[in-house]
């Protein structure tokens, strides 16, 4: 059984927390009672996090078997609906259907339950997917690229630098039935050559969105959109200087947590779909 290298930080400000372990890299943080449990994707990302962390918190290592966040997650997750779309688990007896998509929770992916993963599935909902080709960058569980394929896309495309997430992704795409034309592939954002597409979601952090912002805005076809999210509301400014080039027209806060859909300037005649504003 995998276990998830992570540790669980005391401190009074989560907000400040999570700004400091931004640069390593997380994959999750769990609310504890007197601070955070901080989950990663390798036990190095951890230990550099505990080395720096150290200086400024109280750090216990720690590592968590995937079993046991099941286990929580079947006490606590509920079906939530935003927007159009509901993501349930799979013991909530739901039915995978055009509004509702099913979702195995696994420590380390996205279940649709954190403030990051609802504010894209509410900006990717401001779009007109129809015909459109979504990039999802960063895909986790795949829940926005499976979202994009029911809202209309013609073909989404998942990828992420962690096999068992794209394993996971796969999983979950084979527990909604009827979802074609999408697919999901291993590879880093940082060497790897991105397709263009209409529709680029990019729900990462804040450090990662400001590193990546040219492969990601290159990535955007001419009118097309790139949805951002996992950014902390004190890095708004530096995450959208960092996109310049690009005009927002959406946004929305919640939980301090920032949600963008920028679209980038027709520089070449095409015929591309106009994003309902909102």
């Amino acid at each position: 059984m995998r276990s998830w290298p992570a540790l669980d930080v005391r401190a009074a400000d989560s907000g400040l927390l999570l700004a400091a372990v931004d640069d390593f890299s997380p994959t999750a943080a769990e609310e504890r009672g007197d601070g955070l449990r901080v989950f990663f994707a390798t036990p190095e990302s951890r230990e550099a996090a505990r080395t720096a962390l150290a200086q400024r918190f109280d750090v216990d290592p720690i590592d968590v078997p995937d079993q046991d966040w099941v286990r929580r997650s079947q006490q606590n997750l509920a079906p939530i609906t935003v927007g159009r779309i509901t993501v349930s688990p799979p013991w909530a007896g739901l039915e995978s259907c055009a509004t509702t998509i099913v979702i195995e929770p696994s420590m380390g992916f996205g279940t649709g339950h954190h403030a990051t993963t609802r504010l894209c599935l509410a900006a990717i909902q401001a779009l007109d997917l129809s015909g459109a080709f979504v990039l999802d960058v960063g895909t986790g569980s795949g829940v926005l690229a499976i979202a994009a394929a029911r809202l209309g896309a013609s073909r989404a495309l998942g990828i992420d630098s962690d096999a068992d997430a794209i394993g996971s992704a796969r999983e979950n795409l084979a527990l909604n039935a009827g979802v074609g034309r999408v697919a999901f592939e291993v590879a880093d954002l940082t060497s790897a050559e991105l397709p263009t597409a209409d529709v680029v979601a990019a729900n990462l952090t804040g450090t990662l969105l400001v590193r990546a912002a040219a492969p990601l805005a290159a990535a955007v076809r001419p009118g097309g959109t790139l949805v951002l999210g996992g950014l902390l509301a004190h890095e708004r400014e530096h995450v959208r200087s960092a996109f310049a080039a690009l005009e927002l027209f959406w946004e929305k806060e919640e939980d301090g947590w920032i949600g963008f859909a920028l679209q980038l300037p027709l520089q070449a005649k095409s015929n591309p779909r106009p994003p309902n504003r909102v």
